[in-house]
């Protein structure tokens, strides 16, 4: 079971997650928290303010509120005096580590890569003994433990760490033990290079370390609880009728999240693809209700399309010239280019003419992505380079839609009757997906047509 931010944001809510892991006890149960809601980007953020001013007065400001927020939280979610002394004991003693920490960046006025991860674990490292400690509160047995001592090693690339070869052997070994004697709690997100240097995994890091430990100790599940209802048909703030989707495959999720569903990070099952472990997502305050199944077929139900989702922070790039024609190599360049700048592409499209290639990326690479391609091509090879923000990504997505003629027509008729432009288009040979760009005023109004064009609603 792995919890996230928004689930242990307070004492009161670590107290009721403790019940509901209680609920479960005849089961062997390993938990994976992540940091109290908000306290890592707070962590990082101080940190930046504390190298770039220098002052010591910010490190002991960031301290007091930490220490705070999380001696608050433990004493409302612990009622037991002894196991509360212990946690507090305990985050007093991470904190003093934090702050040695803190200081020294004040001092050096530097941030490495290093050091950000070693200060934004201090989120977990935080929340992990409350949880535990809220566990024992009300009688169950349970042991704290960081990513490491779980046996999560890694490689030493510092904020997007990957997993050593042999990871689960370690966890194995360093978990199975403690199955069904105690409740491990486990500090998602964080690890340790061979040299003890901590490390972390990167965006969907919690998630992704929760299916790490599932897959290596062969889970008969994997559940995620969120404070949303399972997977949606479509964003219900968009589509006020959207509705969770019982069961879903893998390939389902993993194009639903590439394209901007946020419950699952694409990165978070993967171990449990390979070793076909059936996930579920969970609402940690409506525990009762069934959740989403992800699972590894994809049998075809009588929905062709699961879900519409939408990326808004996109933008596009359209690289056009005559010169490119029947050139070899020009893709792989504007593409080799953009990855050595670091930029994100999300969509690609090209029409057989070879003369244009157009390319979606984060808004926030757009500037680079940009600079990247004219300093690449600057030998007139390329006779326009246009950029446009104003844009969002829509996705249509359903294994049913494979082998299914028409789809493609249904959803850009109700494009046409909705009165949206389709500016770009691209489907990948898996006809899983059928993705498109709009402009960003017209991007709710495409995901609510085409929400009603499949039937998604309740």
């Amino acid at each position: 079971m792995k919890f996230g931010g928004a689930s242990i944001a307070d004492g009161k809510k670590i107290k009721w997650v403790a019940e509901l892991v209680n609920r479960y006890r005849e089961h062997e149960i390993i938990v994976v928290t992540s940091a109290l809601k908000d306290v890592t980007d707070s962590l990082l953020y101080r940190a930046d303010v504390v190298a770039d001013s220098g002052k010591i007065e910010s490190v002991h400001e960031l301290i007091e509120y930490l220490r705070n927020l999380h001696r608050t939280a433990a004493k409302i979610a612990i009622s037991d005096e002894m196991v509360l002394g212990s946690v507090l004991n305990e985050l007093d003693n991470q904190l003093h580590g934090l702050e040695l920490a803190l200081a020294g960046i004040c001092h050096l006025g530097e941030l490495t890569t290093r050091s950000r991860d070693y200060i934004s674990s201090y989120g977990e490292l935080l929340a992990a003994p409350i949880l535990s400690g809220a566990m024992r509160s009300i009688g169950m047995p349970s042991v704290q433990f960081t990513g490491a001592e779980a046996g999560i090693i890694t490689n030493s690339k510092y904020g997007e760490a990957k997993p050593l070869e042999d990871v689960h052997d370690r966890i194995r070994q360093k978990l199975l033990p403690l199955i069904g004697r105690c409740v491990p709690v486990v500090t998602g997100f964080v690890g340790e290079d061979e040299s003890g240097i901590v490390t972390t995994l990167g965006r969907g890091g919690s998630d992704f370390s929760a299916s790490l430990i599932g897959a290596a100790v062969h889970a008969d599940e994997i559940w995620f609880w969120k404070e949303v209802s399972g997977i949606m048909t479509a964003d219900p703030k968009i589509v006020p009728d959207a509705r969770n989707i019982p069961i879903i495959s893998y390939a389902e999720v993993m194009e639903l999240s590439y394209f901007g569903a946020k419950v699952l990070h694409p990165r978070a099952i993967e171990p449990a693809i390979r070793d076909n472990i059936p996930v579920r997502v969970l609402n940690t305050f409506d525990p009762d209700f069934a959740g989403t199944l992800v699972v590894g077929g994809q049998e075809q139900g009588k929905e062709v399309v699961k879900s519409v989702t939408v990326i808004e922070n996109t933008a596009l790039i359209n690289v056009s010239g005559a010169g490119m024609v029947g050139t070899i190599g020009v893709a792989a360049r504007v593409f080799g280019v953009l990855a050595k700048a670091g930029v994100n592409i999300t969509m690609i499209s090209q029409g057989s003419s070879e003369a244009n290639i157009s390319i979606v990326v984060e808004e926030s690479h757009l500037n680079s992505a940009v600079d990247a391609i004219k300093s690449e091509f600057k030998n007139g090879m390329i006779r326009e380079l246009t950029r446009d923000s104003d844009v969002s990504s829509i996705a249509v997505v359903g294994c049913g839609m494979a082998g299914t003629p028409g789809v493609a027509a249904r959803v850009f008729t109700a494009m046409g009757d909705a009165n949206v432009n389709v500016i770009m288009i691209s489907q990948g040979s898996s006809e899983h997906n059928i993705s498109f760009v709009v402009r960003r005023a017209d991007a709710e109004g495409a995901v609510r047509a085409l929400h009603s064009e499949f039937g998604l609603g309740d």
